[in-house]
């Protein structure tokens, strides 16, 4: 039950070897940039070849992620590049291309979370061996290629469909014995009661992003005080910069100010579910926008959380004492979670977002959520409990335990979207392949003899000619 095909894993490797692992690098450790040697030719694919010098770049960008050093991930990365190239030099034959815009955001994005998880740029720059804007520039031709190679792989499979029966039929395939064990799973919903701060509350942060702003636009350096102020945890340590985005990156009230403003301006200060911000639009291309912001996050106090609690308490008595209102209908209402409030109030499964199921396991429920629902029988409403989020907020939250199912082998009734993902990506699996079977057989390919020896890229190298073989 695989889900994924060589090529799958290739590009997958690839964007999680550059943009890194959650993993934070060992401060302790001498930094490790690239080995800096001769360059030479470490693969060929039709008319496009593979430096060394690349192996080695994104080496180093594992490496900055904090991970061991490991020899063999230069033939993961081979693998990947060789994977790419194919993809690549296709899509220009079906004329796949993608907008220089696209790769601006994307090459932004990257070191935004490289920097961040390397521990500030000093630190990136170290392991890299160069500067971040040097690194750019190199990565940047790179990184349109693994787009355009990513268009080119979603229309390979653009046209993978799969129906009831081709999941009946991927079932029946796995033997018995072989069938995963499923945890146990909940359904369980949630109506959120964040705390509001009311106007005199607010004024204070409101009046301290004021004042930044006139000194900002005193002339003092903008990306000093980001550093030092902005509570934005992945923005500050850049002096505030966001790099390129679209208009769906950020909340409307930050996006109608960064697509309003020219080259140069500042937005007045305005306010957005994170705090109270104002920007400075850096560049504008087409549809894309680089800016640099402040934000300034208020502190909750004991009155809005207790405002936020009473509030709580009364939608609690119309669910469950006067029986006013059904759980979904006030979790539409009433709750502050957007993710949530428009699906019935019903949590998704994080790891399944794309097939929207509500059926979560046990072990992957917040563990003060997965507490309180282990005291709840089915059908049942909690009292409004008061939660701590990740990033240390607190919220008021009312909780429903629609269904649960004990842990059992896979089965069709209890598991047809799993299995159906399974049977989809499976077919997704099997299209890529064989895509790629044909066109390694359509196209030179040469591996340099250090690497003929890595495992994954057996067979990829083209036969050699009965006049190419010494005698």
């Amino acid at each position: 039950m695989r889900k994924f095909g060589i090529a799958i894993l290739s590009i997958v490797f690839l964007i999680s070897a550059a943009r890194g692992q959650t993993k934070a690098p060992d401060t302790t450790a001498k930094p490790t940039g690239p080995t800096h040697t001769l360059d030479k030719i470490a693969g060929v694919v039709g008319s496009s070849i593979i430096l060394q010098s690349d192996i080695e770049l994104k080496y180093a960008s594992y490496l900055a992620q904090g991970n061991q050093a490991n020899p063999e991930i230069k033939c993961q990365i081979l693998q990947g590049l060789l994977t790419q190239k194919l993809l690549a030099q296709q899509a220009v034959i079906d004329s796949i291309d993608v907008k220089d815009d696209e790769v601006d955001a994307d090459v932004d994005r990257r070191m935004r979370g490289m920097i961040q998880r390397a521990g500030g740029e000093d630190r990136l720059e170290q392991f890299l061996g160069r500067s971040v804007i040097q690194y750019k520039d190199e990565i940047r031709p790179d990184m349109k290629e693994e787009l355009v190679a990513q268009k080119m792989q979603q229309k390979i499979t653009t046209d993978v469909n799969t129906t009831p029966e081709d999941v009946k039929k991927f079932f029946n395939r796995i033997p018995k014995d072989s069938l995963p064990t499923f945890n146990k799973e909940v359904e369980v919903g949630e109506i959120v009661f964040n705390p509001k701060l009311n106007y005199s509350e607010k004024e204070a942060y409101k009046l301290k992003s004021e004042d930044l702003l006139k000194r900002v636009k005193a002339g003092e350096d903008f990306g000093a005080l980001a550093r030092l102020y902005s509570q934005d945890p992945v923005s500050a340590v850049q002096g505030g910069d966001l790099g390129f985005n679209d208009r769906t990156t950020f909340v409307k009230e930050f996006t109608a100010w960064a697509f309003k403003l020219k080259a140069g301006e500042y937005s007045p200060v305005f306010e957005t579910d994170f705090g109270f911000h104002f920007l400075q639009v850096i560049e504008r291309r087409g549809e894309q926008v680089h800016v640099r912001h402040i934000l300034i996050v208020p502190v909750t106090t004991q009155a809005s959380l207790d405002r936020a609690k009473a509030k709580a308490d009364s939608v609690y008595d119309q669910l469950t004492h006067n029986k006013l209102i059904d759980f979904s209908t006030a979790a539409a209402y009433y709750s502050d979670n957007k993710d949530t409030k428009y699906n019935g109030g019903m949590m998704l499964n994080a790891d399944n977002v794309d097939t929207r199921t509500t059926y979560i396991p046990t072990d992957r429920l917040d563990p003060q959520v997965a507490l309180v629902v282990d005291t709840m029988k089915v059908g049942s409403i909690s009292k409004p409990q008061l939660f701590t989020g990740q990033d240390g907020k607190k919220s008021y939250k009312i909780l429903y335990l629609k269904s649960t199912t004990n842990a059992h082998k896979a089965n069709l009734e209890l598991d047809y979207p799993k299995i159906k993902e399974y049977a989809t990506n499976d077919k997704i699996n099997r299209t890529v392949s064989e895509w790629f079977q044909k066109k390694r057989k359509q196209t030179f390919i040469k591996i340099d003899p250090q690497y003929q020896s890595c495992p994954m890229l057996k067979g990829w190298s083209t036969p050699p000619t009965i006049a190419e073989v010494k005698p």
